[in-house]
């Protein structure tokens, strides 16, 4: 059943990536920049790089909702400084853009960045570029083969990477780093996961090979002449793969696992169907949670695990009619929400109300209101209403949450909402995205170069009100494992934990 009043929270944060990185959207206009043979783009001159250069810090300190918050203002002044004189010679249009993105990325807030890079990796792979054929994931400071594409016998899944080119692996891996918008290591690793050899590629360029020290199980190690692949080199090596467990992030699913207990994997909280007119309709997801909570009180169901691995998130308007079936008190997502309010922000504002459907823009009017009469600089809380929880029958019995590293945008809030009310239980790894968070995105253009600067322009509390930058921190941990062999052990070990609390007995209050 529709709740009201609601915020939508998708609304409110203005394309809240739901994949960290600054890698999904277009690039801007003008050609793109390779390392492989092709026409040369048009250069910058040290004189536009500069005058944007120096746009950019002036405007990031006007409408970050607080740019210095993990890095010094005299370290960020410093380091202005030292790239600003680095401007002196016309660069390609890439470059210009990796050297803004090291310097945004530097403040260490995922989400304020230079927007985009994906059309530039694309143009140099179309043109036969190669790249760095590994997939890597630190843990405890060190560096393993999470996925390999290189068809080497020498190389295995949970290999340790001792060192790379030379280099300390994880000394190695830091250049890529440093492209990469993230409060903290944990989070900037776990968005290289999935994207190492393109940021590998932003940090050194195109190279032919790599030489490798691995660690063995065995306690041995050995060295590995690693070859750089094309994309017809990855595909041919996707196709020689043995088969992997991998999750679907766009699936739906309920069913019972066992006699009493439940499992629910949601799917992202948007309607990602190829068919559907619209992303944010909830109506198709509403009827599917629906029609799963019924079928587990229908069939007796005591307890239920809500599956949100690799979850990239979406809007509460779908999230909370989800947790309204098992939530005992009002709740939300947000104890504060507070924005700073900048020329930049109020701009943004204003073109999404003069586009199509802006006056329908529920959010956007209920800012505009909030942004009137109030100056640059100044901040305003943006209030975010309680919820229900859902009239008549509601789910009564134990939830588990499952969440990983991947688990990002909205569903980190559902994670924390269970966690800080006494809603459910959360098990797994900690997510890399923020429980508590500078985010509510909105963008300028520099004016010479074209390019686009994401920033946030809001201060976003879990309802607890803990700031520390962190993740949701499970109640009960369960480490993905890096050996691969096919099945789902994390579900297998949730399940395991689910059972042994049902069977305990129960201790008297």
């Amino acid at each position: 059943m529709p709740l009201h009043p609601r915020i939508s929270l998708a609304g409110i944060l203005l394309a809240l990536s739901l994949a960290l990185p600054a890698c999904a959207a277009s690039a801007p206009s003008g050609p793109a920049d390779t390392s492989s043979a092709q026409a040369a783009p048009a250069l910058v001159s040290p004189d536009d790089s500069r005058a944007d250069f120096d746009d950019l810090y002036t405007r990031l300190q006007d409408s970050h909702y607080d740019l210095f918050a993990r890095r010094p203002r005299q370290e960020y002044d410093a380091l202005f400084r030292r790239m600003r004189a680095g401007f002196d010679t016309p660069l390609a249009p890439l470059e210009v853009w990796k050297r803004y993105q090291r310097f945004v990325a530097y403040g260490n807030v995922a989400h304020a960045r230079v927007d985009p890079i994906a059309e530039y990796w694309e143009n140099f792979r179309k043109a036969g570029g190669k790249a760095f054929p590994l997939f890597l994931r630190v843990v405890d400071g060190k560096a393993y083969v999470a996925d390999d594409y290189s068809g080497l016998s020498t190389i295995a899944q949970g290999d340790e990477v001792v060192s790379i080119d030379g280099m300390p692996a994880l000394r190695w891996l830091e250049q890529a780093r440093a492209f990469v918008s993230a409060d903290n290591d944990y989070m900037a690793w776990a968005q290289l996961e999935s994207q190492l050899p393109m940021f590998v590629w932003l940090a050194r360029g195109e190279a032919q090979s790599f030489a490798l020290v691995l660690g063995k199980a065995d306690g041995t190690q050995a060295g590995v002449a690693l070859p750089a692949l094309s994309r017809a080199g990855f595909e041919a090596a996707a196709a020689k793969r043995p088969k992997t467990f991998e999750l679907d992030w766009s699936a739906r699913e309920a069913r019972m696992l066992e006699d009493g207990l439940a499992y629910l994997r949601p799917g992202p909280f948007y309607d990602s169907r190829p068919e559907a007119a619209d992303p944010w309709d909830t109506t198709a997801f509403e009827s599917f949670i629906d029609d799963a909570f019924g079928r587990f009180i229908a069939q007796g169901a005591d307890s239920l695990l809500i599956d949100l691995r690799d979850n990239p998130g979406g809007d509460n308007s779908f999230s909370d009619p989800m947790i309204a079936w098992f939530a005992d008190k009002p709740f939300r997502f947000s104890e504060e929400f507070d924005i700073r309010i900048s020329a930049a922000a109020i701009e943004a504002n204003r073109k999404r109300l003069q586009g199509k459907g802006g006056e329908n823009n529920s959010t956007s009017l209920r800012l505009a209101a909030a942004y009137d009469g109030r100056s640059p600089g100044s901040r305003v809380a943006f209030p975010i209403p309680l919820i229900a929880p859902r009239e008549g029958v509601r789910f009564a019995g134990s939830v588990y949450l499952l969440v990983n590293r991947h688990s990002y945008s909205n569903t980190v809030l559902v994670a924390a909402i269970a966690q800080d009310y006494g809603f459910g239980t959360v098990l797994g790894e900690e997510t890399s995205d923020l429980a508590s968070t500078y985010g509510a995105l909105e963008k300028f253009t520099l004016p010479r170069t074209g390019i686009e600067v994401s920033f946030p322009k809001a201060r976003i509390l879990r309802p607890n009100g803990d700031a520390r930058a962190r993740g949701v921190i499970p109640d009960i941990a369960i480490t993905t494992p890096l050996a691969d062999d096919g099945q789902d052990r994390v579900l297998q070990q949730a399940i395991e934990i689910i059972d042994g609390k049902r069977r305990a007995p129960s201790t008297p209050e």
